[in-house]
């Protein structure tokens, strides 16, 4: 099943920062925007000229958009999520045009509460792995 652009943003705000509350969610909503509306680089190419699809299954960007990880199903996948309203509503604001002044035009975001960080960033360890996308 193909999901409409204001769906698949829904369940990717759900996947990736449901427990995060209403900022967190506005954060992942707009950096998928900002890759969205990049006018150069990697993510100008790979969204060519605003494709959320292709940015969201951008291989090695978000775990949630794959079934599987290192060879085993991925139970937190976009199609297992259930978006709500609050989702729908985050993923509307964001495809208005809305985005968090805290995140500008960042292309990336991370968690800076986890016990250490990573010395560059972005990393992703499934970088090389195999994607099963539908």
């Amino acid at each position: 099943m193909a999901y409409s652009d204001r769906e698949l943003l829904a369940r990717i705000i759900e996947c990736e920062a449901g427990g995060e509350g209403d900022n967190g969610m506005k954060a992942v909503a707009s950096v998928i925007m900002n890759r969205v509306n990049s006018s150069q680089g990697e993510y100008a190419r790979v969204s060519q000229g605003g494709n959320i699809r292709s940015i969201i299954y951008q291989k090695g960007q978000f775990d949630c958009a794959s079934e599987t990880l290192l060879g085993k199903y991925n139970e937190q996948n976009i199609y297992n999520m259930n978006p709500t309203e609050v989702h729908y509503n985050i993923a509307d604001w964001a495809l208005s045009g809305n985005r968090l002044s805290e995140i500008g035009i960042c292309l990336w975001y991370l968690n800076p509460f986890k016990p250490s960080c990573n010395k560059t960033f972005p990393i992703n360890r499934f970088w090389n792995i195999s994607y099963k996308i539908r």
